[in-house]
């Protein structure tokens, strides 16, 4: 089960929406890909799915080359697009039996069975899909993606339109998805990605800027931690001064929080401060930055280069 994608582009009108794109999705597990507005993200899940034709590079899935072999690749990805397209017109259980025979799947009635449970449509699965409130739109959507049991799915921004429960519960369906798929899962809430995803892609300008486990980025990012340090009485002014590591400080209701490179080394630094002079500290704590101070981070610099 995997996606590879080796120097992917796609242009319109002359302008690069992917350019010189690649990536390696070997594992089964959820991940995050993302990206500003505009970055190439949906792009790039068209053509993974064979809905786009790029202008170079390749595609790879399930070992399979996806450009030559569209129809076969397709048997193998499960694709929930951005705007969810839906036969309004079609009950629940009508639009995934369409879906299900496009797909040719055996014992058809049971699996659509299954995946109404899966993805908690029961409670409105005798409507027509365009009675649906937008979040059951999404769970269509959804059911329809895995109704064939795909070995890979794209999700493009799935939990879009749901409230907060279900989002809990379409998260944890994704996650158990995810023990045995490969999931690349879009999403613009980054703590969402943050709650299910172990890796994360992150593309700007149609170009790879991060792809890296969400712990290592958190740890080894320029971005960085931040050490909040508050003692028992006002150190002098610059306590600080000279520390090559620090990136930032800022003071507010007494306590002091230092962007650091190296919060180890900056908490020893602090506590060697308060030692020598004979300052109590009431309370220090540090922090690694967050998926939106990374991302943050990266886009933006990327934007100014």
């Amino acid at each position: 089960m995997s996606i590879k994608v080796e120097q992917l582009s796609k242009s319109f009108d002359g302008q690069f929406a992917v350019k010189n794109l690649s990536f390696d999705a070997s594992e089964n597990g959820v991940i995050g890909f993302l990206g500003p507005n505009g970055a190439g993200k949906s792009t790039t899940m068209k053509m993974i799915t064979g809905f786009l034709e790029p202008d170079n590079g390749k595609v790879n899935v399930c070992g399979i080359d996806a450009l030559s072999n569209r129809n076969e690749t397709r048997k193998m990805i499960g694709y929930l697009p951005e705007g969810n397209p839906l036969y309004y017109e079609m009950y629940v259980r009508e639009y995934l039996a369409f879906a299900a025979s496009v797909h040719k799947i055996a014992n058809k009635k049971d699996r659509i069975e299954e995946v109404i449970k899966m993805t908690g449509l029961t409670p409105e699965s005798s409507k027509k899909t365009g009675q649906l409130s937008k979040g059951y739109k999404q769970r269509v959507g959804l059911a329809a993606a895995i109704v064939h049991d795909p070995q890979v799915l794209i999700l493009d921004e799935p939990t879009s339109g749901l409230d907060p429960n279900q989002i809990v519960e379409i998260r944890q369906l994704i996650k158990d998805l995810g023990q045995t798929k490969t999931v690349l899962f879009s999403s613009h809430i980054l703590q969402e990605v943050e709650s299910i995803c172990s890796r994360v892609i992150i593309i700007n300008k149609g170009e790879l800027v991060a792809d890296d486990s969400l712990s290592h980025l958190k740890n080894n990012m320029d971005t960085g931690a931040e050490v909040v340090v508050r003692f028992s009485r006002s150190p002098k002014e610059n306590w600080w001064s000279g520390w090559n590591e620090l990136t930032g400080v800022n003071e507010k209701d007494g306590s002091f929080y230092l962007n650091t490179k190296e919060p180890e080394k900056t908490k020893r630094q602090i506590l060697e401060y308060a030692l020598s002079n004979n300052i109590d500290i009431l309370s220090i704590d540090s922090q690694h930055k967050s998926l939106e101070e990374i991302f943050k981070n990266l886009t933006n610099k990327t934007e100014n280069q």
